[in-house]
C-alpha cells in the first residue's frame, strides 16, 4: 500500500502550504515553499537567530491525508547540507501536539528517504510530550517541513514528493 500525498510537479502543487516561522514568537526567520520550473518544490528561506529566533517552517492547511496501517513516511528530496524535520499532525489546530522526525538529506543528490512512523516523537513547541498518544497514520491532517538547527543563514531543500507506505 502506498499513498502519494503531494507530488510537486506543477505550480498549483504548493498552494496548500504556508510558512510558519519563528516570527510567531518574535523571531525574524523567513521561509516559503515555491514551485520550481524544473518540476519540484523548494522549501527555502533564511534562519535568523535575532530576537530569540532560530526556526523556519511550512505546513499544509488541514486536509484528509491519513492512511490506516501506514508504517513510514517517504520523501523524495535533494538536500543542501542542513538538518531538517518532517512534522505530522492529526488535528486541524494551529498549535498543539506535533510528531517530528529529523533527517539529514544528502547534499546535492536526489534521494528517497523512508522515515518510520515509529521514529516520530511527540512534541509541543519543540519540547517532548511524555505520555502523548502514539501517531495514528489514519488521522493525519497536516504535514510540515522545518529547519530548526539554530544555524543562521539561507537554506533550500528541494522536494519532489511526500507519501505514506
Amino acid at each position: 500500500m502506498r499513498l502519494t500525498l503531494f507530488r510537486f510537479d506543477t505550480p498549483a502543487s504548493v498552494a496548500d502550504w504556508s510558512p510558519i516561522d519563528d516570527a510567531v514568537m518574535g523571531g525574524c526567520s523567513t521561509s516559503r515553499l515555491r514551485a520550481d520550473p524544473a518540476g519540484h518544490a523548494v522549501f527555502e528561506g533564511e534562519v535568523s537567530l535575532r530576537h530569540g529566533g532560530g526556526f523556519a517552517s511550512v505546513r499544509t492547511r488541514p486536509l484528509p491525508l491519513g492512511l490506516a496501517g501506514a508504517q513510514a513516511c517517504v520523501i523524495e528530496l535533494c538536500g543542501d547540507g542542513r538538518r531538517y524535520k518532517l512534522n505530522l499532525r492529526t488535528d486541524d489546530g494551529f498549535d498543539g501536539v506535533n510528531h517530528q522526525a529529523q533527517f539529514d538529506p544528502p547534499l546535492g543528490t536526489w534521494t528517497t528517504l523512508r522515515l518510520p512512523l515509529s521514529a516520530f516523537a511527540a512534541t509541543w513547541r519543540g519540547r517532548p510530550v511524555p505520555g502523548a498518544a502514539p501517531l495514528d497514520p489514519a488521522q493525519l491532517r497536516q504535514i510540515g517541513l522545518m529547519t530548526a538547527d539554530r544555524q543562521a543563514g539561507p537554506f533550500a531543500l528541494a522536494v519532489r514528493a511526500i507519501g505514506l507506505v
